[in-house]
């Protein structure tokens, strides 16, 4: 399906990313007029554009009743890949990611200025300076280094780094094509390119070609704001692709990594068997190409139940890793052979190793608790001027994210806790 840059998710997300008041103007009243227009029919009768603290915001204008209707917008109005200007594909390697494809177009039409087809849109999103994503960080543009030490205790801080070099490396790969058309793209600048894909990223979703409908999930009265349900996303995903964060996100969590040592005596067997058993794989940021995950953490609500939370896959390579001999990984495998196919999935029969297993655990969380901690307390004790609305925003998303972290890492530590002394 070919990725749309659709004018829903803008129309409904904004309110959230802007976080300062603006006028209302002209553009900003004639934006669904125009749409309207453009589509060449009605796209909704019951939606208003206005301004609020947060910025632009839209409005029920008539009295919207769940499953209603709100939003009705025609394919040929969506700014897609397939618009992708012909004179460049022969050039393009398309290995190139859906949103990079889409970034080229928008940036074709941003060349256009007010005679882009799109202008009334185009004119209408974010400049670099209000844009809050982590995913770009290169030239000083949205999060700068020293922004981004204040999340380096949290696995969004790797991820970050791993989206700049996929998206520097896409722009090198499209740079060439595009110098060779000056008249439709202008000066290729990266830092240009890194916001049309963080435009791209924080509003685009697959569609397939045909009308897209925006449905009311709940009542609105008139004059309500009308909201988007971003779904039931972490903080780290809220901010790495969007920009923003909640406080108390009932939904987040903390990714872990884990590796066989080198020096393990069992290092070649291990890596065999958890390879078979097709556990996880990927490279840290320390350069391990053995590391397993990431294991996704969540709360764990009950500091006495079965540990629902942490992953029975993290479980399961902490009992391989504790294994101090071939008898014990074959014992495994064969155990698993016998149930559903899954490794290390019961309690070992050793109580000692199992013990091990997960102090192995405890101790990794552990870890991660004091540093988080530590983070935490350094945004506290830091002063920052309100003045400085940008640095002040983003120290607030990264205590955020620092503390939703840290309550899921808190919640873990506590049950492995009581696990293993309740075996002790």
């Amino acid at each position: 399906m070919p990725c749309s840059f659709v004018f829903q998710r803008e129309l409904l997300c904004y309110l959230f990313v802007t976080f300062q008041a603006r006028q209302i103007n002209n553009e900003c009243c004639e934006f669904l007029p125009w749409l309207q227009q453009k589509a060449g029919t009605e796209v909704s009768s019951v939606l208003s554009v206005g301004n609020s603290a947060f910025g632009r915001s839209l409005y029920a204008s008539t009295a919207i009743h769940a499953g209603d209707c709100m939003l009705k917008v025609p394919y040929s109005v969506h700014l897609t890949s397939d618009k992708f200007p012909l004179e460049i594909s022969p050039f393009i390697d398309y290995g190139v990611g859906s949103v990079s494809c889409v970034a080229v177009v928008l940036m074709a039409e941003q060349k256009l200025g007010m005679e882009s087809r799109w202008a009334a849109y185009i004119t209408s999103l974010p400049q670099m300076d209000e844009m809050h994503n982590t995913f770009y960080i290169t030239l000083q543009i949205f999060w700068s280094e020293d922004d981004l030490q204040m999340i380096s205790q949290s696995p969004v801080y790797k991820e970050t780094i791993e989206h700049k070099a996929n998206i520097e490396k896409e722009f090198f790969a499209l740079k060439p094509a595009l110098e060779c058309f000056p008249q439709i793209f202008g000066d290729i600048r990266l830092e240009n390119f890194m916001h049309a894909c963080a435009l791209v990223s924080s509003r685009a979703w697959k569609t397939s070609k045909g009308v897209s409908l925006v449905l009311a999930d709940r009542d609105y009265d008139v004059g309500e704001p009308v909201m988007i349900r971003y779904g039931k996303f972490s903080n780290a995903t809220l901010l790495l692709d969007f920009g923003f964060t909640v406080p108390n996100n009932i939904y987040d969590q903390v990714q872990l990594w884990m590796d066989v040592p080198s020096h393990d005596p069992l290092y070649a067997a291990k890596i065999e068997l958890l390879n078979k058993h097709r556990f996880p794989r990927g490279t840290k940021s320390d350069g391990f190409n053995d590391a397993r995950g990431p294991f996704i953490i969540k709360e764990v609500k009950s500091a006495e139940g079965k540990g629902k939370g942490i992953p029975q896959a993290l479980r399961a390579f902490a009992r391989v890793l504790s294994a101090t001999s071939v008898k014990d990984l074959e014992e495994m495998a064969l155990e698993a052979a016998e149930n559903d196919g899954r490794l290390a999935r019961r309690p070992l029969k050793n109580r000692e190793r199992e013990v091990h297993a997960h102090r192995t655990l405890l101790f990794r969380v552990e870890r991660m608790v004091r540093d988080h901690d530590a983070a935490i307390k350094v945004l506290q004790s830091s002063v920052v001027s309100v003045d400085d609305t940008t640095l002040f925003v983003r120290r607030g998303m990264a205590r955020d994210l620092l503390n939703g972290e840290l309550h899921v890492l808190r919640s873990a530590h506590t049950w492995l806790a009581n696990y293993c002394a309740a075996l002790c």
